[in-house]
């Protein structure tokens, strides 16, 4: 698929009310720091929208030099602004500070050892001005120096988001650094708001977003976008959604932007009682843009505290504490039918590869009952608990 007409696949930008969300917001003067296989700032959709002169030192090898395309279409996701008929981000007045980490994908062993390791990537994102780090990859490894940098990020005032990976219809290995405490694991959905059966389910899932028909480059010759599935896609649209929210609101700590999202995201099921496949819900940045009297909460209680088994009391960064006994999750059947007035029958009507073999994008399918939600244009699916 060339450029041209990339910007029609992109159904997500209607469905979340992106024209009325540009009225309040663009993402003006928020940094997002896009952790990945590196950011190509020449597409035409990217040029100007790259800030190379604000990449740690450390972090400054090859950073420009995509070896997979992955990490360029999560900054265009984001930021991009749609020039050449590129893709047109949900944040195009945020910037991308990029830092490249050595993924699997990259297969030359000299190269991986010259690039950064996902802890040294993390704290290189953290030094930076970037107020939110997005990291659309993941490892079912648990490392305490990634942990370590974690925590150090958050104590910077970050606000991170990651891909709870791609494993829901294979063995459902949860990924970090999504089940790492302080970040925001994203799970994807369909243009109805189903999960994908691809979408790792569990308690880490604290948010979802759109993620399964979603473009993106090919690969890193910058010549075609393809139609792609992914967790990956998902927390690169949270992440342009808490740059909106965060430039309307630059006085809002990481807790109050993540609450805000918390309190308004579409779902049917009781706040308290998260889903498993979608957690609080579908994430709503257009619902916190237009309500003036918002409540944001107090900016230095982790909103996710009672889930994670924290003190809600206690002063503590965003997303905190992921690894203590959460809260009961409510769940769904994962191959029940869903029924949409716009959609096919069933979401598992489509399963079928993207052809990629990047970090976290694979199978679209898994369904539930559904219910259309105000003021967005695809429709939420009907958490249920188990007996």
């Amino acid at each position: 698929m060339a450029a041209d007409g990339v910007q029609s696949k992109q159904w997500y930008l209607d469905a979340m009310g992106a024209k009325e969300i540009w009225k309040y917001s663009t993402g003006k003067g928020v940094k997002v720091a896009v952790i990945d296989s590196g950011v190509n700032p020449e597409t035409p959709s990217l040029k100007g929208q790259v800030l190379l002169d604000e990449v740690p030192k450390a972090a400054r090898y090859h950073v420009t030099q995509d070896y997979g395309g992955h990490g360029t279409s999560m900054a265009e996701i984001i930021a991009g602004t749609g020039a050449g008929g590129g893709i047109k981000g949900l944040a195009p007045g945020a910037k991308i500070i990029p830092i490249r980490v050595g993924l699997d994908q990259l297969k030359d062993e000299d190269e991986r050892a010259k690039s950064l390791t996902s802890e040294k990537a993390i704290r290189a994102a953290a030094d930076s001005d970037a107020k939110i780090i997005n990291m659309s990859f993941g490892s079912p490894y648990y490392s305490s120096e990634e942990e370590d940098a974690i925590k150090y990020a958050a104590s910077k005032g970050k606000l991170m988001f990651a891909s709870v990976g791609n494993s829901g219809n294979k063995g459902n290995k949860g990924d970090y650094p999504a089940k790492d405490p302080y970040v925001v694991g994203v799970a994807a959905i369909d243009k109805s708001g189903t999960v994908g059966n691809f979408s790792t389910y569990g308690n880490d899932v604290d948010l979802s977003a759109p993620g399964l028909s979603v473009p993106g480059w090919c690969d890193n010759t910058f010549t075609k976008y393809c139609i792609e599935q992914g967790t990956s896609h998902a927390s690169a649209i949270a992440s342009a959604s808490a740059a909106l929210v965060w430039s309307a609101h630059p006085d809002w700590t990481a807790n109050q932007v993540l609450r805000s999202f918390i309190d308004t995201a579409g779902r049917t099921w009781a706040k308290n009682k998260p889903s498993k496949y979608l957690g609080y819900g579908i994430i709503r940045p257009r619902r916190v843009l237009i309500d003036k009297d918002i409540d944001p909460g107090p900016a230095n209680r982790d909103p996710l505290a009672a889930e994670n088994g924290a003190d809600p009391d206690e002063d503590i960064t965003a997303g905190g504490g992921s690894s203590a006994t959460p809260t009961d999750r409510a769940s769904v059947k994962p191959n029940e039918k869903a029924g949409s007035a716009n959609g096919p029958t069933s979401a598992a009507a489509k399963d079928t590869e993207s052809g990629s073999d990047t970090p976290t994008w694979v199978i679209i399918g898994a369904a539930a009952a559904v219910l259309l939600v105000g003021g967005a244009g695809f429709a939420v699916l009907r958490a249920r608990r188990n007996a």
